[in-house]
């Protein structure tokens, strides 16, 4: 049959952390190889450099809040009496944001819905008869639920996230993700990541470094950054690289990803070709460090709710160590680099599940043609 016009993908992105936009990134390039004529909007509160590097070309992007971002101090410190604050104030007005969220779907008029993982455009899809799918390792439902204010939770916002998660087409739970057991509508797949060529000699060259440099990527997400000491420890050859404009300054790493202007270095081609990276537990960077087959030195949260399935299934795939945030911050981690470098790399792990959601997601697009 001749298509008509193209699918329209609507995708629709938390509004805490860019790790969300990176997840869904994957897939949707995925579908774009699909059917190079697919549409694709992105409704997501991220910088739009940052939207551009990680989307397909084409993307539509809408500088849209779809939920609220749990308040963080730094990137490894959820203040969540805030977040409990913030959750319920949005929940009180949950009319008047499902009606604005069905408004603007209405408007857009798209062939399928995937949400990573705001729960009202999940329901708002849902009453317009509108195909969604939800796509994350974790819901805010289980994470709200297992952080330390999850006795306080208001019924009415957990009523609002299980009917609306729950009575998506599918939820699909990418390797590593929390159980999410109670989901009637749940679908394990395997590992998401934006896989790239490995070569790090190329990016050596390109640095205008010696062949035998260490090339350690250090990135800890969106919400703001760790500073390690200035006088960080380093084992020998090591050459640090970093997203964030004040760690380059403070610690001498060379700046990439788009805040380094045109013509810098991806952040996703660096952790590609890097002998190590220095993180947080997160799905994003943890899953493109498995699928590069990179080691990785993590730098515990504490209290976040996913984080041991995250750093137990990252410890089966490469090398990894994990250091307080206090040894980091003293600059103390030339052992355990040096250890990492000895170990690594290993072979990647498959992203498998890229190839898996797109089957699964593809009957509603092609149904839309």
């Amino acid at each position: 049959m001749a298509r008509h016009r193209p699918a329209h993908l609507v995708i629709a992105a938390t509004a805490h952390g860019y790790g969300h936009v990176t997840q869904v990134a994957a897939v949707a390039h995925g579908l774009r190889r699909r059917d190079p004529h697919l549409r694709i909007t992105l409704a997501a509160s991220v910088d739009p450099g940052f939207a551009r590097e990680r989307m397909p070309p084409g993307t539509t992007w809408l500088d849209r809040a779809l939920d609220v971002a749990l308040p963080m101090d730094g990137p490894l410190k959820v203040e969540w009496e805030a977040g409990l604050t913030t959750y319920a104030a949005f929940d009180a007005d949950h009319a008047a944001h499902l009606a604005a969220q069905r408004a603007w779907l209405a408007g857009l008029a798209p062939d399928l819905v995937l949400a990573d993982i705001p729960w009202l455009p999940l329901a708002a899809a849902r009453a317009l008869g509108i195909p969604a799918v939800a796509l994350c390792s974790l819901s805010w439902l289980d994470i709200l639920a297992e952080s330390p204010v999850g006795a306080k939770l208001p019924a009415s916002l957990v009523r609002h996230m299980r009917d609306a998660y729950g009575g998506a087409e599918l939820f699909l739970r990418p390797a590593p993700s929390m159980p999410m057991s109670w989901l009637p509508n749940g679908r394990d797949v395997g590992p998401i990541a934006d896989v790239r060529p490995r070569d790090p000699a190329a990016l050596r060259q390109r640095l205008g470094v010696a062949a035998d440099t260490r090339l350690v990527l250090v990135q800890f997400g969106g919400a703001g950054s760790v500073m390690p000491s200035a006088d960080l420890s380093l084992p020998p050859k090591t050459l640090l690289l970093t997203p964030v404009p004040q760690l380059a300054e403070r610690l001498g790493a060379v700046l990439i990803g788009p805040t380094a202007g045109p013509g810098g270095l991806a952040v996703a081609d660096v952790l590609a070709c890097s002998d190590a990276v220095i993180t947080k537990p997160g799905y994003g960077t943890f899953a493109e460090a498995a699928c590069h087959g990179v080691p990785v030195l993590s730098v515990p949260r504490g209290d976040w709710p996913e984080e041991p399935h995250l750093d137990v299934w990252l410890a089966r795939q490469v090398p990894y160590r994990s250091v307080p945030p206090a040894t980091l911050a003293a600059g103390h981690i030339a052992e355990p680099l040096s250890e990492l470098f000895a170990a690594g790399p290993v072979a990647p792990v498959p992203a498998t599940g890229i190839a898996e959601t797109v089957e699964l997601l593809w009957p509603w697009l092609a149904r839309g043609a």
